[in-house]
């Protein structure tokens, strides 16, 4: 690497909202975040899914169309 060109790759802390604290490599020494893998509702389990069964029984039952025998 050329010298001076490159910002400097110090040791950084990640602070999350919730408190929770990482420790990586940045060329900023504090970052914080809002949402963390501990606290975001994708990867706790906590997330709400929309249930989309039956959209297509309601969009037949609103235009009255019928099943094909089987």
């Amino acid at each position: 690497m050329k010298p001076d060109v490159h910002p400097n790759y110090v040791p950084a802390k990640i602070i999350c909202a919730c408190g929770h604290v990482i420790e990586t490599r940045s060329t900023k020494k504090e970052i914080h975040v809002e949402l963390c893998a501990n606290c975001h509702p994708f990867y706790t389990g906590k997330q709400k899914l929309v249930d989309s069964a039956g959209r297509v029984e309601r969009f037949q039952r609103k235009y009255g169309l019928k099943k094909e025998a089987e």
